[in-house]
């Protein structure tokens, strides 16, 4: 993992980072230990650090720790950033198609907090 970090603080643009979800997503999925590390980068001051705990749980479906996404999410929200409030949106709206009762209920107690791109991304297909 400390590759892997220096690589997404020196390769910064949203294309090597979403490869990097994937990986750090393939990742966690086997070693619950990154669950903390995904809590501590998704308050890292580097917003990619940020995209890729956002994001890390893409394509999981019914395999989507959604305890985790909610405090990862929550950690993010309020940003300004458009590369955090588009990972977040893209999050929800991939999860929504595997639990749409739980993104829904995301939406509707966060909305204050969401900007209008996570909402427009995250409710797409409810």
């Amino acid at each position: 993992m400390p590759r892997l970090e220096r690589y997404a603080r020196t390769r910064q643009w949203w294309d090597s980072i979403d490869f990097l979800c994937r990986v750090v997503g393939a990742i966690a999925l086997d070693d619950r230990r990154m669950d903390g590390l995904m809590l501590e980068w998704s308050t890292d001051p580097d917003l990619w650090l940020r995209r890729i705990a956002i994001d890390h749980q893409l394509g999981r479906k019914d395999r989507t720790d959604t305890a985790l996404l909610e405090k990862i999410l929550l950690n993010n929200l309020g940003s300004s950033e458009f590369f955090i409030n588009k990972a977040i949106g893209w999050a929800l709206r991939d999860y929504s198609k595997t639990d749409p009762a739980w993104v829904r209920g995301f939406l509707r107690r966060n909305t204050d907090k969401l900007s209008a791109l996570t909402l427009r991304e995250g409710g797409k297909y409810l």
